[in-house]
């Protein structure tokens, strides 16, 4: 069989068709997991299944469906596909997902694992981090990839931000489940202040003239929609960096304000998308003549590295980053002039002598 062949196939159903499919959805939602956690799952389910599809001739169950076909699946996808580790390891955490919290079945996996390789990230000096944000256009993309830079903040944390989280007083941004669900605080770059108080004032206007078009409800977090029906429309939780438009809400709540179970869809405003931002940043990068391979990810890196270059200890900069274990921080010192690669060359003490 060819490597591709199930992949490109005809999926067995609608995923909205499928009881099964339909019940991981609804196991999600109920453990309040993000929409893009969902849609990568069922992608993935649906191509496990596909694949034994075409292996057997038949559609099984996942129940039909013992450690050997998981073993099988997963090693196919490293050694045929070469998919990268974090590929096979998020098709490994749907299946995994699956039969231990939908289908209450234990699984034991000994599969050919995708290696992960071991790269260093990729890091801007100041000048160039200069030069890149001023070939942005000046508005809200500058803003946000100022704030990746000036507040270490992930691309999608960044464009979530509400207004209740951005502290003027204090100059702090408290950036709400994170990466693991965890929520930090970041510092406030005096440079944005004047950019984001303007960003809130023209949300504020923004979001009177979608409560006079009867729109103005945002998505909330969890159960908060349920306890506090009103929360959504006020300012304090619209996005600090809305999209243009108006769209319709990809998870309708269960219960509101026009009855339970309501399948009138809901128009909502929902955040920039993240995609306006990587363009953006990609075309800078190209405009400024940085010959690295930097994306908005870089601007981060980039933040943790002039951090501990500028004499900040590391469990300060882990906790800015939010990363759980401090080894995965330690990384930035293999980048940082000042740490473990900080080191004199000895060609450079031989004086006076040319050697180009």
């Amino acid at each position: 069989m060819s490597s591709s062949a199930y992949s490109n196939s005809p999926s067995p159903s609608k995923r909205s068709q499928s009881p099964l499919l339909q019940e991981v959805r609804n196991h999600m939602r109920r453990l309040h997991m993000s929409i893009r956690t969902e849609e990568a799952y069922l992608k993935w389910l649906e191509e496990f299944l596909r694949y034994h599809r075409y292996k057997t001739g038949d559609w099984q169950h996942p129940t039909e469906l013992g450690n050997d076909a998981i073993n099988e699946f997963l090693t196919h996808l490293a050694v045929d596909r070469k998919v990268a580790a974090s590929t096979q390891n998020q098709a490994f955490s749907a299946i995994l997902f699956l039969y231990r919290k939908v289908l209450k079945l234990e699984i034991s996996v000994d599969a050919e694992r995708a290696k992960k390789p071991e790269r260093l990230p990729v890091v801007l000096s100041i000048e160039e981090v200069r030069r890149l944000l001023l070939e942005i256009p000046q508005g809200v993309l500058r803003v946000l990839a100022g704030l990746m830079y000036g507040s270490g903040l992930r691309l999608m944390e960044a464009c979530r931000i509400r207004i209740k989280d951005v502290d003027f007083d204090r100059r702090q941004i408290m950036v709400r489940d994170g990466k693991g669900e965890k929520d930090r605080v970041v510092p406030l770059p005096q440079k944005l202040l004047p950019a984001l108080k303007r960003q809130v004032d023209t949300v504020t206007e923004l979001h009177a003239k979608d409560l006079a078009a009867g729109a103005g409800n945002v998505w909330l977090p969890y159960a908060l929609a349920e306890k506090y029906p009103q929360a959504g429309r006020s300012l304090a939780w619209q996005y600090l960096f809305p999209a243009k438009s108006l769209s319709t809400e990809p998870r309708p709540r269960e219960t509101d304000e026009r009855g339970p179970h309501s399948s009138l869809p809901e128009l909502r405003r929902h955040h920039i998308h993240e995609s306006s931002v990587q363009k953006a940043v990609t075309a800078a990068v190209r405009r400024a003549g940085i010959q690295k391979k930097a994306t908005c990810h870089t601007l981060r890196h980039s933040f943790a590295t002039h951090l501990l270059e500028d004499g900040k200890d590391i469990r300060t900069i882990q906790e800015l980053l939010g990363h759980a274990d401090v080894s995965t921080t330690m990384i930035y010192t293999h980048v940082s002039t000042v740490g473990a690669t900080g080191v004199l060359s000895p060609l450079d003490r031989l004086g006076s002598t040319k050697l180009g």
